[in-house]
């Protein structure tokens, strides 16, 4: 039946993210509950029988496939990071590996296709849904032979409508937040079509509401005939994201999902400029380069790109999120971060400007200027920086130099910046991030990391960028 096809996008509340790697959950309403989410979406069929608690079961395995797909901990026990993705609002098809196309490819005959915007929001005008719609499926034609014309009257390939509630195909909305959208994969009747929750507050620019352009491209994708992706940073993550539209580019993982159903864009001439797709960072590659690196009350933040890991002593497998998807306001491709534990407060850099943490929300009244951290004018940006528990002192590293902040003080020490070869004897090249954890301090440079005793200063071993990211 066509509506095995049914894509719906979601929105995992940002406050879903915002905490730490919590305990097990532990009531039987949570197990009766993630059963019941299991046989939804994973085919889970077990009836009875073993609990989570029980050893291993089909229950258990199943909870384990769900927990690899969201890249949590794989356990196989329900923990409350698994049970919060769970109690979240989704999508109501079964969750597939990396890019993937709907179960037997489905896709568009032709690539000459006609859409059709049969009624608009009143949180837009209809210039700026048009607008929208328009760079939206831009961004599958960019890189694909497709190619698309609107009709006003008619029966188009796509039909792109808003509406709330019982909206007429049988799926309805559910108010404010939860499902933002669904679509159709391209079948006969409603395939291709798109439609939008009226109840959502939809935006052309800002992060305030849901950006359309973002909601639709992500929409057109199942349109085409793609499926949801477990990669993180795909268009194609089955969870809202905010990005800046002015700058999107289309993943690697969505090139390769909807070039396997439709080919390359012909139009692109060899040797033509074409900037290379971003790729999701990867845990385990060698050569990984941070841009940054902190502790947060036990964890462990390793930032790079659009992306950072959190882990703790207890993970075996860092989990790997969007930036936006914790703190829209804070911008990727950070510089610098520490944990002071003077002000229990985690600190954020890029350029001359500070973010700061408590917890996993953002301070008011941020970002600050850098030299609000006791930082000379002439720097104009930092490339990492520590908190030394032992002295108290946060470590401000300029490159090649370093200065030292004493955090109660809340004032430079005098007589920096000093060489961080001198301070740090046996650290080669600049510092590209920094951070100490029990009592090591361990400075970065590019995909090498150097361990120094946090006292002595003495070094003690060169690692690779990722020994501290378990994949």
């Amino acid at each position: 039946m066509k509506t095995l096809n049914l894509c719906i996008l979601v929105c995992l509340a940002i406050a879903a993210h915002c905490s730490p790697i919590l305990q097990p959950a532990d009531t039987q309403q949570d197990e009766d509950m993630a059963e019941t989410y299991l046989k939804r979406f994973y085919n889970l069929t077990e009836q009875s029988g073993p609990t989570f608690r029980r050893g291993v079961s089909q229950l258990s395995k199943t909870l384990s496939e769900m927990q690899k797909f969201f890249g949590l901990k794989v356990t196989g026990t329900l923990d409350s990071d698994t049970l919060q993705v769970m109690k979240k609002p989704r999508c109501g098809v079964p969750e597939v590996s990396q890019y993937s196309t709907f179960q037997g490819n489905l896709k568009w005959p032709t690539n000459k296709l006609t859409y059709r915007i049969e009624n608009y929001t009143p949180d837009l005008s209809k210039s700026e849904v048009d607008t929208a719609i328009v760079k939206a499926l831009q961004v599958w034609a960019r890189v694909t032979p497709l190619r698309f014309t609107r009709i006003y009257s008619g029966t188009a390939d796509i039909r792109i409508s808003f509406g709330r509630k019982s909206h007429g195909d049988s799926y309805p909305f559910d108010g404010p937040d939860g499902t933002l959208a669904h679509a159709f994969a391209p079948f006969a009747g409603l395939g291709g079509d798109a439609h939008f929750d009226e109840d959502e507050m939809f935006s052309s620019k800002s992060l305030n509401g849901y950006n359309l352009f973002l909601v639709a491209a992500h929409e057109f994708g199942h349109s085409m005939g793609l499926s949801h992706s477990s990669d993180p940073g795909a268009l194609m993550y089955p969870v809202y994201s905010y990005r800046d539209p002015n700058s999107f580019s289309l993943p690697q993982d969505d090139v390769k999902g909807i070039q396997s159903l439709y080919g390359s864009n012909p139009d692109v001439k060899p040797g033509d400029p074409d900037p290379e797709p971003p790729t999701t960072p990867d845990a385990c590659d060698p050569n990984l380069v941070l841009d940054a690196v902190t502790t947060l009350r036990g964890e462990n933040m390793f930032f790079k790109g659009r992306f950072f890991w959190r882990s703790n002593t207890q993970s075996f497998k860092a989990v790997q999120s969007l930036i936006k998807n914790f703190w829209p306001e804070v911008p990727d491709n950070l510089d610098a971060a520490y944990e002071s534990r003077e002000t229990d407060r985690v600190y954020l850099f890029k350029g001359r400007e500070v973010w700061a943490l408590s917890g996993y929300d953002l301070v008011r009244g941020y970002p600050k200027s850098i030299s609000s951290m006791g930082l000379p004018s002439t720097v104009k940006k930092i490339s990492g920086a520590l908190y030394e528990k032992h002295s108290g002192k946060t470590l401000f590293f300029d490159d090649k130099y370093y200065y030292s902040y004493d955090e109660g003080r809340q004032m430079m020490d005098k007589g920096f910046p000093k060489l961080v070869e001198v301070g740090f004897p046996g650290m080669r090249g600049r510092v590209t991030a920094a951070f100490d954890i029990r009592g090591f301090s361990y400075l970065f440079n590019g995909s090498t990391m150097f361990e120094f005793n946090s006292i002595s200063k003495r070094l003690y071993r060169l690692l690779r960028t990722n020994y501290f990211l378990p994949c």
